[in-house]
């Protein structure tokens, strides 16, 4: 059982991690990304280690996040 959420957790990591690197839009990219942080503090749960996954969760899913999110919203965009 254990296997199979290392395995799964796992593969949705790389998945997000291909998504946000495939995707075109800067916000859809961070979102992505936010969600690649919330499944990296479950797959450090998962392990045992709830001190790294706590502060992946606070850093990673959360400050990190609303920080990009603000910044794209305050910076223009170059239309061709």
């Amino acid at each position: 059982m254990i296997h199979t959420l290392f395995t799964l957790f796992l593969l949705l990591m790389i998945v997000c991690a291909l998504a946000a690197l495939l995707v075109q839009d800067l916000l859809s990219a961070v979102v992505i990304f936010g969600v690649f942080s919330f499944f990296s503090a479950t797959f450090f749960t998962i392990l045992g280690a709830v001190d790294v996954a706590f502060t992946e969760a606070a850093v990673g899913a959360a400050i990190t996040t609303v920080f990009f999110v603000s910044a794209i919203y305050r910076t223009t965009r170059k239309v061709n």
